[in-house]
């Protein structure tokens, strides 16, 4: 807790001994919801703490929440040896890279882009979307003409390696579709939630999909409701793992509205996956994941398998690597 926070808390309780009861409920409610609490960014799996790094460059010197997890999630896409974000990504079936992402702010503005390919940056373009046109996603050939309409340079992909990678794999796939594993080491996605030292949230989540998919195959990543969706009264939440399932339940929404409901956000997320259990009567390979960040800057995450983990970054205690909780193990 911030000292000014402590201060004003502090000649609250004084205050409170000369008013109603009634009252001092709610002076007591809109004080948590104080945005002197301080910043928080919050981002899925272990390459989240570089994330959250650059994302922290931006909200320690008091920027803007939607900045934060822009710059923050570029760095993952940056990294050319992520395999599952950015120009990095393995390709779908036929061997093309297709990157997927959104972004959401506390004005409930938001943008996306699916299936897009040789643009290094969607998370930038999802952004472009969001504040420069009356529509929320663009996909395939239209965003990708659009970001090079607004100047972002075209990049080659796959990766040269990560095109040997698939010609191996095709050797040894010939049907039309399989279902690749799943596990706790498939970091498919990052998601980033931010508060700024404004109490405004914002989020965002970008990723190159499933590997090997069937060219056309979105998943979560870019659909607002489905794997992210922000609320600035309330908080925010993202999703991984895997997507189909994400969006059977509009997974991210599902947890800010149990939030509303009074929910933490662990418990948020834990009702949540036990939805989607709920919904599938075959559990092997099903792993997802979510990621919640309420309006008083607390966390939390669940999964479905053990194994999710998320990076956290504030004002009290720096950056860790937390393992969320799960309903069962591998």
């Amino acid at each position: 807790m911030k000292r000014r926070t402590f201060f004003k808390l502090g000649v609250l309780g004084t205050a409170l001994t000369f008013v109603k009861p009634s009252k001092a409920g709610e002076l007591i409610s809109s004080t948590v919801s104080d945005p002197n609490f301080g910043s928080v960014v919050i981002s899925t799996w272990d390459h989240g703490l570089a994330a959250n790094d650059n994302a922290w460059k931006v909200l320690g010197k008091g920027g803007a929440a939607l900045d934060a997890v822009e710059k923050g999630v570029r760095t993952t896409e940056n990294d050319l040896s992520n395999r599952s974000v950015g120009i990095g990504g393995r390709p779908d079936r036929d061997g093309h890279v297709t990157l997927d992402a959104c972004i959401m702010d506390e004005r409930s503005r938001c943008g996306a882009v699916a299936y897009l390919e040789g643009i290094k940056h969607p998370i930038s373009v999802a952004r472009t979307v969001m504040e420069n046109t009356p529509h929320v996603m663009l996909v395939g050939a239209g965003a990708k003409q659009f970001a090079l309409d607004y100047g972002f340079p075209k990049v080659k992909s796959p990766l040269k390696e990560v095109k040997q990678d698939w010609k191996e794999w095709k050797k040894e796939h010939k049907e039309v579709f399989e279902k690749p594993v799943i596990n706790h080491e498939n970091h498919d996605t990052i998601g980033m939630l931010a508060i700024d030292d404004k109490g405004n949230l914002s989020g965002a989540c970008t990723t190159s999909g499933w590997g090997y998919k069937l060219p056309g195959r979105v998943g979560d990543s870019p659909i607002i409701g489905a794997g992210l969706f922000v609320d600035n009264e309330v908080g925010a939440a993202c999703a991984t793992g895997l997507g189909e399932a994400v969006i059977r339940i509009a997974g991210s929404h599902t947890v800010v509205e149990l939030m509303r409901q009074g929910k933490s956000p662990e418990e948020a997320c834990k009702l949540a996956v036990e939805r989607i259990i709920a919904k599938h009567e075959d559990l092997e390979g099903l792993q997802v994941g979510f990621l919640a960040l309420n309006k008083r800057g607390e966390y939390g995450g669940y999964s479905v398998y053990n194994g999710f983990n998320y990076a956290v970054t504030d004002d009290n205690t720096g950056s860790k690597l937390v393992d969320a909780k799960s309903d069962r193990n591998w």
